[in-house]
């Protein structure tokens, strides 16, 4: 994907803890860190997870160049390190097991998404990658579809790239707002490395660099004259539609409006377009827009086939983050297992590899989903009491190599693409499907209602049993202090 090493895409105190555990001995203790999102951002009362085949490249080639060793080596917060430790950097590979939701699955608050089992060491290390690739992908794809409902059928194209947070970040949001429903992206690089449908129109520097607008139209339908969108915003819309029509005729396959009252001019764009006989030729808008802005212009009657969003799209502008963590929930050390939980105010954890059931009603739409722990036995009955319970979270890793297909580091640039390609479209179909099963009430774009997520009572028994026994020993070593 990229000629630079991402194994250093980590933060620093992820090294530090590496550091400390391998001084203390820990490199055989096995983990187990669950990422999931604390709670829905505002306005958002589901998400659509994007990100998992990057996390998995970035496990399967992960290591450490000699030049990223002996930079971390050379940092002062390692002066005090053992030589030892850096040998051991130079050799790390990731070789634990994943478990995860497949890309384009519904979502909610406190239900793991992705579970890392793993020698504590590696597990600790990726922590901050996957973070980012999930949370970022996961934001993107929720958004793009919210602004695909809005548009009631009609497509949408990701234009965001120049607005992103980076060049790196307007790639990967071309390919989550895919998977959000999108049908394509002007980011060229998107469609060369995934796949992605890329889609063009013309800038107004172009219609300016020439003396005529009749002119830059006449050389821009020359070199495309069966693909054209034409911009006929610059000076005068009405006058440019007129010109097109007079002209072209139906050979413009769409027209562009970026600015202005863009409900009032789309209605009369259709109306000239018609009666010129260019019932054919589709008004393509864009400009600033979003879902509600969209959802306001449809309603108030805009004839428009087709909307291009960018800023608020590739940055997720009204919530531009998402309150996702990565956290230990069991640890083996001598062989044993123990579980692990964090009992911080407002940041409390539950304990133990997790499964979630989502149950769905006779008519396939979603009822509820139970997060319980993985080894649950008859529960599945249990909740099929209900409805069909189907497990999300499934294996995708086994000992550092991917169950998924995804491309090696050696495939030629076509295979790599097309293949990603065709996993972009199953992660597509799956959250178009998903969509379509979520209760009507919560597909609103100011949905107020909440979607059910609970915990098994065998979780909540072995939470609360985890508190009592730690509150016990916190309060035991408390009065051998004093």
């Amino acid at each position: 994907m990229t000629q630079r090493s991402l194994a250093l895409s980590t933060d620093l105190y992820e090294l530090a803890m590496a550091a400390a555990y391998f001084e203390s001995g820990m490199t055989k203790d096995h983990a187990i860190f669950e990422l999931f999102i604390r709670r829905l951002p505002r306005g958002r009362s589901f998400l659509i997870t994007a990100g998992l085949e990057q996390a998995l490249e970035y496990l399967d080639n992960f290591r450490l160049t000699s030049s990223e060793v002996e930079y971390v080596r050379a940092h002062p917060a390692f002066k005090d390190v053992s030589r030892e430790f850096f040998d051991y950097l130079s050799n790390l590979r990731f070789t634990g097991d994943i478990w995860a939701m497949p890309e384009g699955t519904l979502t909610f608050g406190m239900e793991p998404i992705l579970r890392v089992e793993a020698p504590i060491i590696e597990a600790q290390i990726v922590e901050t990658f996957l973070l980012s690739a999930i949370n970022f992908q996961t934001m993107i794809a929720s958004k793009a579809a919210r602004v695909v409902t809005a548009a009631a059928g009609r497509d949408v194209i990701e234009f965001g790239t120049r607005r992103a947070h980076g060049t790196e970040a307007g790639l990967y949001a071309a390919r989550a707002a895919y998977i959000g429903g999108c049908i394509g992206t002007s980011n060229v690089e998107a469609g060369h490395l995934f796949g992605v449908p890329t889609f063009g129109t013309l800038a107004h520097s172009f219609v300016m660099s020439f003396d005529r607008e009749q002119d830059a139209f006449r050389a821009f339908l020359k070199s495309f004259p069966h693909t054209a969108t034409v911009l006929v915003d610059t000076y005068d819309t009405v006058a440019a539609v007129q010109h097109l029509a007079s002209e072209f005729g139906s050979a413009v396959s769409a027209v562009r409006l970026d600015s202005g009252d863009l409900c009032r001019l789309s209605i009369e764009v259709r109306d000239m377009l018609d009666r010129a006989g260019m019932t054919h030729t589709q008004i393509f808008a864009s400009g600033d827009l979003n879902e509600n802005r969209i959802a306001e212009l449809l309603a108030d009657g805009a004839r428009i086939d087709a909307f291009g969003v960018g800023t608020e799209l590739a940055t997720s502008y009204d919530s531009p983050a998402l309150s996702g963590v990565y956290k230990l929930v069991a640890l083996r050390q001598n062989g044993e297992w123990r579980m692990r939980v964090k009992l911080s105010e407002d940041k409390h954890t539950y304990p133990g590899a997790k499964q979630v059931w989502r149950i769905v009603d006779e008519s396939g739409t979603f009822v509820r989903d139970v997060v319980a722990l993985e080894d649950e036995t008859g529960l599945a009955n249990i909740l099929e009491r209900e409805g069909v319970a189907r497990p999300l979270v499934n294996r995708v890793m086994t000992r550092g190599k991917s169950i998924l297909p995804i491309p090696s580091v050696s495939s030629p640039p076509s295979e790599a693409r097309e293949q990603r390609f065709a996993n972009l479209k199953q992660a597509r179909a799956r959250s178009d499907e998903s969509l379509k099963s979520l209760p009507r009430e919560l597909r609103s774009l100011d949905s107020a209602t909440t979607y059910s997520v609970s915990f098994s009572n065998q979780l909540r028994d072995r939470r609360d049993q985890l508190e009592r026994d730690l509150r016990s020993v916190t309060a035991r070593e408390g009065k051998t202090k004093r």
